[in-house]
């Protein structure tokens, strides 16, 4: 069939067909799901991790150093997301995406998000200082956690596809890692509401800080520089 046929026809069918959606617990496995029309809906808390400016970072830097400090934060991120029950869904270059699940799945989710700023500040950079003393770089990023019903289905063709993650906590997750790294964590209210009380302030004093999200119609968000050791 000719390709302009072949994908008009695709088109018209993904339009016209019916949705097979059913409740889920855990992340889907890929391969049960169909490329058609086929998707599980979750309740899932979601973590973006994202380096802040890599661009400066490969343009200004030889490529073996932009990549060790790729591969070391990507690391201690994606070993910490596991350990606090969190489910890794993509790496996007720069960035992780991780899919927490169940009861504590924000609190979970913002235990991470701390540990993963303690191994930045406390693990990474002390080893990029002691192997490059002379390096000005200073690694900073940005990490947005959101929850909500997410719409999970299959996208691309045979051979190479990937499930693509629907709903708003994905979409604002990773919208929230465009905000300022000054504080690099960064929750929505929903998150902030069903947190843990000994994620939420410690020895009396608040780990957060309320603002307002002007670019997503005033969603209440938190921020915070704290971190929790590993």
């Amino acid at each position: 069939m000719p390709l302009h046929e072949d994908l008009a026809s695709t088109v018209a069918q993904t339009f016209k067909s019916q949705w097979s959606v059913r409740n889920g617990t855990t992340v889907p496995i890929p391969e049960r799901l169909a490329l058609g029309n086929d998707a599980v809906q979750l309740e899932a808390t979601v973590l973006y991790a994202d380096l802040s400016d890599s661009t400066g970072l490969v343009d200004s830097y030889e490529p073996q150093f932009a990549a060790e400090v790729y591969k070391t934060y990507l690391h201690c991120a994606a070993k910490i997301i596991k350990e606090r029950g969190g489910e890794i869904t993509a790496y996007d270059g720069d960035r992780i995406m991780a899919v927490f699940l169940g009861e504590r799945k924000n609190s979970s989710a913002a235990w991470a998000a701390f540990q993963i700023n303690y191994a930045r500040l406390h693990i990474i950079m002390p080893a990029l200082t002691a192997q490059y003393p002379k390096a000005t770089y200073e690694l900073r990023h940005t990490i947005g956690i959101d929850t909500s019903s997410l719409f999970v289905a299959r996208e691309g063709v045979r051979g190479a596809n990937d499930l693509v993650w629907v709903g708003k906590a994905a979409n604002h997750a990773a919208k929230l890692c465009s905000l300022s790294s000054d504080t690099p964590l960064w929750i929505t209210g929903d998150v902030y509401a069903r947190l843990r009380d000994d994620l939420k302030t410690t020895n009396g004093q608040s780990m957060w800080e309320k603002r307002r999200w002007t670019q997503m119609s005033d969603r209440t968000v938190y921020c915070s520089t704290w971190w929790w050791k590993v």
